[in-house]
C-alpha cells in the first residue's frame, strides 16, 4: 500500500488550515475539466481534500465519487455536503466505471515505483474516451516539504511519456508556480488526457 503516514499526519492536523487555502483560488483547469465531460458524467475525485472541487463539480450536475486517505479531510468535504468516503489510491479498482478522472495534486504524494501501477488502475478505470486530470509538482527526485509531507517530483516530458505510455492523449497542459501549505513555491503542471 502507498500510503505515508507522515503526510497523512500532515493533512489530518491541518485540514482545516489547507481547506482555508484552498478556498482561496480556483483550481487550475476545472472549468475547462467540467465542460470537457459529457452529460451526467460520473468523475473519480481522487483526493479530493476538503471537497471543494467536488462540489463545484456537483453543482455543474456531475456525480462525483470523492475519496481521500486522510480521515479530516473526508469529514471536511462531508461538512459541504460532499458524499466523500476514505480510501487510499490502492483503491482505486474496476473497469468502464468513469467519465473523468479529478487527480489535481493527489498522486505526486505516491512514490515513483508506485506511480505506474495507479496510473494503470486510473486507465482501466475510465471508460473509453474518458478525461483525466492530473495535477503535479515539477522538478526530481523524492522528498519531503518542511512539513514531512512525502512528495515526488516529474520533469514536464517525463510525465507526458508516462500518460502517452499508458494509452492517453495529452488535450491540454498548463504550467504554474505557487505556493502550497508549506509555504514553499513551487513549479507545477496540470495535464487533461483523454483514454
Amino acid at each position: 500500500m502507498s500510503v505515508d503516514a507522515e503526510t497523512l499526519a500532515v493533512y489530518d492536523a491541518r485540514s482545516a488550515e489547507y481547506a482555508c487555502m484552498v478556498s482561496a483560488w480556483d483550481a487550475p483547469g476545472l472549468d475547462r475539466f467540467i465542460a470537457s465531460l459529457p452529460q451526467d458524467a460520473h468523475v473519480l475525485d481522487l483526493g479530493c481534500g476538503p471537497g471543494l472541487d467536488a462540489r463545484r463539480m456537483m453543482e455543474e450536475g456531475v456525480s462525483v465519487d470523492a475519496v481521500d486517505a486522510s480521515t479530516a479531510m473526508v469529514a471536511a468535504a462531508r461538512e459541504i455536503g460532499v458524499p466523500a468516503r476514505r480510501a487510499p489510491f490502492d483503491d482505486v479498482d474496476g473497469t468502464d466505471i468513469y467519465d473523468g478522472i479529478w487527480a489535481n495534486f493527489s498522486l505526486l504524494h505516491a512514490h515513483r515505483a508506485d506511480f505506474p501501477r495507479h496510473l494503470a488502475s486510473l486507465c482501466a478505470a475510465l471508460k473509453t474516451g474518458g478525461l483525466l486530470h492530473l495535477g503535479m509538482k515539477l522538478g526530481e527526485g523524492e522528498s519531503r516539504d518542511a512539513l514531512g509531507r512525502f512528495y515526488t517530483y516529474y520533469g514536464e516530458d517525463e510525465l507526458l511519456t508516462y500518460l502517452t505510455d499508458a494509452g492517453l492523449t495529452v488535450l491540454h497542459q498548463v504550467r504554474g508556480q505557487g505556493k502550497g501549505l508549506s509555504g514553499e513555491a513551487s513549479s507545477w503542471l496540470w495535464v487533461q488526457a483523454r483514454g
